[in-house]
């Protein structure tokens, strides 16, 4: 059993495969993940979990990750924790219009799986070593 000591994700993705497959990449690279299928159950687990940095898919049914990320950025609680947009837009300003809705960074899909961890090390909080 892996440890998990460099703190915990929460991932915002309708897609189960796409949880799967970073819940495992993340896993073994020693963070701990929490999963979210919409915007609510996004809430439920800030709410109830200690979250050091959420990945956010953008394109979801109902809220997508804009609307959401607005949402968490204005919730006192929740404001500093870093939020990267995971999207497969990648068309001329679509990385300014995840940044103006509050998203510190931005990682394109399909995920480069090789490289994940460094992306996201950079936006964890130095303070999560639990």
């Amino acid at each position: 059993m892996t440890q998990f000591d460099k703190g915990t994700i929460l991932y915002v993705e309708d897609n189960p495969d796409n949880r799967n497959l970073i819940r495992r990449v993340l896993n073994a690279e020693g963070y701990s993940v929490v999963e979210a299928a919409n915007a609510s159950q996004a809430i439920e687990k800030l709410a109830s979990e200690t979250v050091h940095l959420i990945l956010m898919d953008i394109n979801m049914p109902d809220v997508d990750g804009y609307t959401l990320t607005a949402r968490i950025k204005q919730m006192e609680q929740f404001a500093g924790i870093p939020i990267i947009a995971v999207t497969a837009n990648v068309m001329r300003g679509d990385r300014e219009k995840s940044l103006e809705a509050g998203c510190d960074g931005y990682i394109q899909k399909p995920i480069d799986i090789d490289t994940l961890a460094q992306q996201i090390e950079r936006f964890m909080p130095r303070s999560t070593n639990v």
